[in-house]
């Protein structure tokens, strides 16, 4: 299968029509070429992530059958197949890219995004979701914070740090980097991998997010003053894989 897209404007439209076959459904989910309302940003990764999850790579065919499923309130039906929720939809975005061979832990790192935007957006109650998001990925960040300090004598505040050896410090503040989440993502109920995964991986990766934030933000601001607003992408995008009975293929024309 080729995967042709071809950019307009920010966005890119679709040259050539694919599917996927998800085995829980007897119709395929077909993205047609070049359907007016829709464009597709691709993986909408956020620059200080792009280091963790590139924008490009094997999930990408995934990805675009995601933004097809989604639809905002108003917008009209980008796809042929079942319609799904956002939710259905997040779980799909997540077993196409195992079916398209994505690695195990950044197809589940971006079912987690997905997953968190729709808490925001799509499920009720939302006055549930909302703040069981913002209350655990606040703990978490606050936590890292202090553990931090206590790292470097600053504080000494949590229990598990204590004044020990730096090298224990570090592994008692992993352990509980680990233990903390997964006892916040009983708060979560049946999405409770949301949770744990989210938890896990702000408190491993806050530090060095952080430090990668910083550097880009510089270059960023440097590239800004220097030259001005970068040029946009002007060619096409072509991904190639093998056909597959359940996965991405291009349908019967």
């Amino acid at each position: 299968m080729v995967l042709q897209l071809e950019p307009d404007g920010a966005r890119f439209r679709i040259l050539r029509p694919f599917a996927y076959r998800d085995p829980r459904y007897e119709e395929p989910f077909v993205v047609p070429a070049d359907v007016a309302t829709f464009r597709t940003d691709l993986a909408s990764i956020p620059w200080f992530f792009a280091w963790l999850v590139p924008g490009l790579g094997t999930h990408l065919p995934a990805v675009l059958v995601h933004d097809a499923l989604v639809l905002m309130p108003g917008e009209d039906k980008t796809h042929l197949g079942p319609d799904v929720d956002r939710e259905e939809a997040d779980r799909i975005l997540r077993d196409a890219m195992a079916s398209l061979g994505t690695p195990f832990l950044r197809r589940w790192l971006m079912w987690t995004a997905v997953m968190l935007a729709t808490a925001f957006s799509a499920l009720r109650p939302r006055a549930r979701w909302v703040p069981t998001v913002i209350g655990t990925l606040g703990i978490i960040v606050v936590l890292g914070v202090i553990a931090t300090l206590d790292l470097f004598d600053a504080l000494d505040v949590l229990p598990w740090m204590g004044e020990r050896r730096w090298y224990v410090e570090l592994a008692t503040g992993a352990l509980f980097a680990v233990l903390v989440p997964l006892a916040l993502s009983v708060l979560w109920g049946r999405r409770w991998r949301v949770g744990l995964i989210a938890g896990i991986a702000l408190a491993l990766l806050l530090h060095v997010t952080v430090a990668v934030a910083v550097v880009y933000g510089t270059y960023w601001l440097l590239e800004m003053a220097l030259s001005g607003k970068g040029g946009s992408a002007s060619a096409k995008v072509n991904l190639e894989q093998a056909d597959t009975s359940e996965g991405m293929y291009l349908p019967a024309e």
